[in-house]
């Protein structure tokens, strides 16, 4: 029987050991929301997040936020001390023009260019994001949290959510020239 992360944590207060089926259970969800974010550095950024949830697992508290938002919060704070380094990724990016595209080689030419100039305005549009902007969208868009975890991750109220997201969504839509709808 598998035990709810609540009890699990609680139980790895004496027993470190129960700690382990949290790492098995989120791990690879965590790792694809800081690798989208991050790239390379990611699977340091993920050791680094559950060394500070095992730290911190003391001081959980389920009332408040369940184990998946804990540990994306965990994941965006750790990822907010190397949040240079994540900029200076957008920007190196929006400035690449031969990077390789994701469309398959028998698409048109033209659909490839759309694409490769698609992708570079984004990144500079993510770039361009004040960085609590970005996470908001960035949690939505790559981690999928609802509103509500969003708002737990980054212990914010859900209307701030909304309003930070509204935000990133109109500059990120106004970067890219699409109307207030496409996006």
């Amino acid at each position: 029987m598998d035990l709810a992360d609540d009890v699990l944590i609680l139980e790895s207060i004496g027993r470190p050991e129960r700690f382990a089926p949290l790492f098995d259970r989120h791990a690879a969800a965590v790792h694809r929301y800081l690798a989208r974010r991050i790239g390379a550095a990611a699977d340091d950024l993920l050791a680094e997040t559950f060394l500070v949830a095992f730290r911190r697992r003391a001081s959980y508290q389920p009332r408040h936020v369940e184990v998946r938002p804990w540990l994306f919060g965990i994941a965006t704070n750790v990822l907010r001390r190397h949040v240079r380094q994540e900029e200076r990724r957008y920007r190196a990016l929006a400035r690449a023009t031969a990077q390789e595209t994701r469309l398959h080689v028998d698409d048109p030419p033209e659909e490839r260019l759309d694409a490769q100039a698609l992708r570079a305005k984004l990144a500079a549009a993510l770039a361009a994001l004040k960085p609590a902007d970005r996470d908001v969208l960035l949690l939505l868009a790559w981690a999928q949290l609802s509103y509500v975890e969003i708002a737990a991750t980054l212990d914010i109220p859900v209307g701030t959510v909304r309003s930070r997201l509204n935000r990133a969504r109109n500059l990120t839509r106004a970067a890219l020239g699409l109307p207030q709808e496409e996006l």
